[in-house]
C-alpha cells in the first residue's frame, strides 16, 4: 500500500487536476475511485473523508487534505524534490500562491457564471473574482510569451491554472486565444500530463 490515497470519482471531476499533480510528483499512490452512479460521495463513509461530499481528496499518513489547489499546495511542499514548490523565503513563493488560489478562487467562479448565468448576476464589487473578462484578461497577461506562470520553471501553479483553462475551453467558455493556446500547449506534450489524461481515459471506458 503506497503512503498516499487519492480520492477521485469518474471524470470529468476537479480530481482530474490532482490526477496530474500526483503523476508530475512521481510518488506511488494508491486511488480510490467513488461510484458517481451510486453517489458514493455522498454515503456516510466519504462523507468523513470530506463533509462537503466532493472530490478530489488526500490521505497521506495522519493529513487529510481536501480542495484540490490546497493539495497540490501540500504535495508540492511536502515532497520538494519534484521541484513543484516554490519554497518558503524565496521572493517568488507570494506569486505562486496567488495563482494556487487564483483558480478556484476567480477563473472557477468567473467560469461558472458565464456557464449558467442568473437572474441578477451579483454586482461586480461583490463579486470576489470582479468579472469574467478581468480575470480573462489578467490570465492572458500573466502568460503571454512566458512558458510558465511562475518563474522559469513548471511548477504546481501550472497545474491548478492550466487546470482551469483547459476545463473552461472544454466546453467553449474559456476564450481560445493565442495567449492560452500558447500556454496551454506547452504542456500536451509532458509525459506526467499524457499520463494522467490516459488514466482519466481509461475511467470513461464502459467496463
Amino acid at each position: 500500500m503506497a503512503d498516499l490515497l487519492f480520492y477521485m470519482m469518474t471524470p470529468p471531476s476537479r480530481a482530474s487536476i490532482v490526477r496530474w499533480m500526483l503523476e508530475e510528483l512521481g510518488e506511488p499512490y494508491d486511488t480510490h475511485v467513488l461510484d458517481r452512479s451510486r453517489d458514493e460521495q455522498r454515503g456516510s463513509d466519504y462523507l468523513k473523508i470530506n463533509p462537503m461530499g466532493k472530490v478530489p481528496a488526500l490521505q497521506h499518513g495522519d493529513a487529510l487534505v481536501t480542495e484540490a489547489a490546497a493539495i497540490c499546495l501540500y504535495l508540492a511542499d511536502a515532497f520538494p524534490k519534484a521541484g513543484l514548490n516554490i519554497a518558503i523565503g524565496d521572493p517568488l513563493r507570494g506569486r505562486f500562491l496567488k495563482w494556487l488560489f487564483f483558480a478556484p478562487s476567480c477563473i472557477e467562479p468567473a467560469i461558472l457564471d458565464i456557464a449558467f448565468p442568473r437572474e441578477k448576476a451579483p454586482p461586480r464589487s461583490a463579486a470576489g473574482y470582479g468579472d469574467f473578462h478581468t480575470v480573462m484578461n489578467v490570465v492572458a497577461d500573466a502568460v503571454r510569451g512566458r512558458p510558465y506562470i511562475v518563474g522559469e520553471t513548471f511548477s504546481a501553479a501550472d497545474v491548478v491554472i492550466a487546470s482551469q483553462l483547459r476545463w473552461g475551453q472544454s466546453f467553449g467558455v474559456v476564450p481560445r486565444r493565442e495567449e492560452f493556446n500558447a500556454y496551454l500547449a506547452g504542456f500536451e506534450q509532458r509525459p506526467a500530463f499524457k499520463r494522467a489524461v490516459d488514466l482519466d481515459a481509461q475511467l470513461k471506458k464502459p467496463s
